[in-house]
């Protein structure tokens, strides 16, 4: 079984470090293949960056030369999996959407701890259009910019806090770490924390995984239809080469 794990923004090592969790829960015989973008900002912290992300990902994994079985989008409350289910035949697995239903399996409710404030607002539009913001009790920032989780010290020390104030303050019974940049946290703070904290990524190459061995992809009946046959003009962008890592 081969899983893209599709990075949203353009920076290589960050792209690393996911793949990285992912093959770090990834069965024996699953192959975890890291796609960064080539178009697109180095971290992505608002709308306009994210629905870039969306196009250049689209682009690079319509592009992709070898076959794969399933993608992961690994971006929290990022836009375009719809698009992607669309264009493409395989499982897509946002890890938003992953890891909110993995947490609603362990607690009646999960705070989601993320990275800038200008984020929350794009997470919880975006937990309301997959149908699970009744069940979230909260999205709480660190106040940290994605790539300063590249400080693994600094990252967990703001996370530990953010989560704490969400147990005692919103009454949540389970922790989403609310970014990829997060990848690999989860194992240690589960241990600080005492409770269940669920990692994104993990959580979406699991049931990645689960649909494919299910023989299971998404529907094309109506909703993901592949697109009508039109000109796309500029489609897939010429630079947009998904680069696997």
């Amino acid at each position: 079984m081969r899983i893209l794990v599709v990075n949203v923004n353009t920076t290589e090592s960050m792209t690393r470090s996911i793949a990285e969790a992912a093959r770090a829960v990834a069965a024996p015989g699953t192959e975890i293949i890291g796609v960064t973008p080539t178009i697109g900002a180095d971290s992505v912290e608002g709308n306009f960056e994210s629905h870039l992300a969306a196009v250049a990902v689209m682009s690079a994994l319509t592009s992709y030369p070898e076959p794969f079985d399933a993608v992961v989008q690994a971006g929290f409350g990022e836009h375009g999996k719809e698009g992607l289910m669309e264009l493409l035949d395989v499982p897509v697995v946002d890890m938003t959407e992953a890891a909110a239903h993995l947490a609603m399996l362990l607690g009646r409710s999960f705070s989601a701890v993320t990275t800038l404030d200008r984020t929350v607002p794009l997470i919880e539009e975006r937990l309301a259009a997959f149908g699970l913001a009744a069940h979230c009790a909260s999205v709480r920032s660190t106040g940290l910019g994605v790539l300063e989780l590249e400080d693994a010290d600094a990252a967990r020390r703001a996370i530990i806090a953010q989560a704490r104030a969400a147990l005692d303050e919103d009454r949540a019974e389970v922790i989403v770490l609310g970014c990829g940049g997060m990848a690999g946290l989860d194992a240690e703070l589960n241990r600080e924390l005492g409770i269940p904290v669920v990692e994104g990524v993990a959580a979406a190459v699991k049931l990645a995984e689960d649909l494919v061995g299910l023989g299971l992809s998404t529907s094309k009946s109506r909703t993901y239809a592949a697109p009508r046959p039109k000109e796309v003009r500029g489609w897939p962008l010429p630079s947009a080469r998904g680069a696997a890592t």
